[in-house]
């Protein structure tokens, strides 16, 4: 997982996968991981998503390495992880989106997603040193939702 730079990144989400707190896929190209994105299954932090989306899995962590973007990457792992909670049995899904990151807005609004009428969520950036520590930084962000519906994941096949 050197490619994207995020080693560590990669360990607390694999060691978080390992007891059943999310899934962590990945975009390979050759022997090359160029993207990836993270399914949290465990509770929300953020005590909004606890009130209005109880038991609602979360799409974190999109990453598409600079030089593979606007291939169509990003999309395929955001239906891949679609398909993969449709197929655990989860009807609905959120994610949150960076007040200053259109360019996701508008991915996400084209894969359809729409926001939740709650408002913006203060929630924790969690960056990765390249010692293994951790630095945590607040961000604002819309929280987007989109129904998965009966017949969805055919579509994705």
């Amino acid at each position: 997982m050197r490619a994207l730079g995020q080693g560590h990144y990669f360990l607390d989400r694999l060691n978080a996968q390992a007891v059943g707190h999310g899934i962590l896929l990945a975009a390979w190209q050759y022997s090359m991981v160029v993207g990836d994105v993270y399914l949290w299954l465990a509770q929300a932090e953020e005590p909004e998503l606890r009130v209005h989306l109880p038991d609602v899995p979360l799409i974190t962590h999109l990453e598409v390495a600079e030089d593979q973007r606007n291939r169509g990457i990003g999309t395929e792992l955001i239906r891949q992880a679609e398909r993969c909670l449709w197929e655990a049995g989860f009807k609905r899904v959120a994610l949150g989106v960076a007040m200053d990151n259109e360019a996701a807005g508008r991915l996400y609004r084209r894969l359809g997603y729409v926001e939740w009428p709650h408002g913006e969520v203060a929630t924790t950036e969690v960056v990765f040193q390249s010692d293994g520590t951790r630095e945590l930084r607040p961000e604002l962000c819309r929280i987007m939702t989109k129904e998965l519906e009966p017949g969805w994941a055919d579509d994705l096949r």
